[in-house]
């Protein structure tokens, strides 16, 4: 295979992975468990059917627009008088934690935060970051083609 026509295949797989989903606006799903029960599980084949989805563009104050991302927390609150109660909420933020997940134990709640930055990524399962990694992996795998190739 000609080095023309490995680039030119390379740029046809990376450049529509690079150029999908750039928009600026970025659309979560947004629930509290403790209104909508739906909130909890999101296995159910089109959830935003049931659980609102917004643009964040539009939910977030207009400074804040271009660090949106979307955010799912899981609360686990401690009562003394009763069984812990577990609680979900999903929504948009904008101050990224330097971790995608992140733990904070209080005195009356335990607390999971993750964040995510792809439309919809905030629901119970995601792929977070997987263009990202199919984007690294293609790389990676064209230069050790290069590097292989130019030690033959």
């Amino acid at each position: 295979m000609a080095g023309g026509s490995l680039n030119n295949i390379v740029i046809s797989v990376m450049l529509p992975i690079m150029l999908s989903n750039t928009c600026d606006a970025i659309k979560c799903f947004e629930c509290n468990s403790a209104n909508n029960s739906a909130c909890l599980e999101m296995h159910v084949p089109k959830m935003n059917a049931i659980i609102p989805v917004v643009d964040c563009s539009h939910t977030l104050p207009s400074d804040k627009n271009k660090y949106a991302f979307c955010r799912k927390i899981t609360q686990t609150i401690l009562h003394y008088d009763k069984t812990p109660e577990v609680r979900i909420t999903r929504t948009c933020g904008w101050v990224k934690h330097k971790r995608d997940c992140y733990k904070a134990d209080n005195s009356d709640h335990l607390e999971t935060v993750c964040q995510c930055f792809g439309d919809l990524c905030n629901a119970a399962t995601s792929f977070e970051n997987l263009k990202l990694t199919a984007l690294a992996a293609i790389a990676a795998l064209v230069t050790a083609l290069k590097t292989w190739r130019g030690n033959v």
